[in-house]
C-alpha cells in the first residue's frame, strides 16, 4: 500500500507522521480559483480536496514508481476559516490578513477541512468534512500588527496558525484541535478503516 498526500503543508505531513512514517508527498498543482466560492462550505472544501487529489493522481501517473495495479492511496485536504458566511482563505496580503484577523477578534468562527481519499486502484473515492468551533479573545490592533511581523500568517487559513504564535488568541475549542491546524487526523484514520487500511 503506497499512500500518497497532496499538499505541500509542512503541518498536515506532521500531523500524517502521527500515525504513520509511511508516505510520500506530491504536492497538488491544482488552480483553487477553478472552484467557485460557495455558500456550502461542506462542499466547498471536499470540493477543493478531491480536486487537488485528482490532480495528484493524474501527476503522479507520468513517475516512475506508479503501476496501476499498485494499492495506492491519495489524500486530498484542504481548510477554510468562515465567519458570518463568509469563507477566508491565505491572505493575499498583510492588509487582508489584518482585516482578516480583525474580524476574528473577540469572537467565534468556525474550521472547515475537507477530505478525500481515491483508490487509484479501484477507481473509488470517499469524501467528508469536519468543523471545528474557535473562539478568540479580544485582539487589539497593536497585537495584531505584532503577530503580522512574525510572518507566521502568511500561508495559512484565516490567517493564523493555531499551533503557533496565534495559540494565544484562542479563548475556547469545540470540536478537533487537529482540524483546525489542517489534516482532521481522527476523521482520515476513520476514512482509512473503512477503505480497508490499517495503519
Amino acid at each position: 500500500m503506497k499512500l500518497v498526500l497532496a499538499s505541500s503543508s509542512p503541518r498536515r505531513r506532521e500531523i500524517l507522521k502521527n500515525i504513520t512514517e509511511d508516505f510520500i508527498v506530491r504536492a497538488s498543482d491544482f488552480d483553487e480559483s477553478l472552484v467557485e466560492i460557495s455558500k456550502d462550505i461542506k462542499s466547498y472544501v471536499m470540493t477543493l480536496a478531491e480536486s487537488k487529489a485528482r490532480n495528484t493522481l493524474s501527476n503522479i501517473k507520468e513517475e516512475s514508481f506508479y503501476k496501476s495495479e499498485d494499492e495506492i492511496l491519495i489524500i486530498g485536504c484542504d481548510t477554510v476559516v468562515s465567519i458570518d458566511g463568509k469563507i477566508l482563505g491565505k491572505p493575499k496580503d498583510e492588509k487582508e490578513a489584518i482585516d482578516m484577523l480583525g474580524s476574528l477578534s473577540g469572537r467565534v468562527h468556525e474550521v472547515y477541512s475537507g477530505l478525500a481519499i481515491i483508490d487509484a486502484k479501484r477507481n473509488k473515492i470517499i469524501k467528508d468534512f469536519q468543523c471545528t468551533e474557535v473562539k478568540f479573545s479580544k485582539l487589539s490592533y497593536e497585537t495584531i500588527l505584532k503577530y503580522i511581523a512574525c510572518g507566521e500568517y502568511a500561508d495559512k487559513a484565516g490567517a493564523y496558525g493555531i499551533q503557533g504564535k496565534a495559540s494565544v488568541f484562542v479563548e475556547e475549542i469545540k470540536g478537533a484541535y487537529y482540524n483546525v491546524v489542517g489534516l482532521p487526523i481522527n476523521k482520515l484514520y476513520r476514512i482509512l478503516l473503512e477503505m480497508g487500511v490499517n495503519l
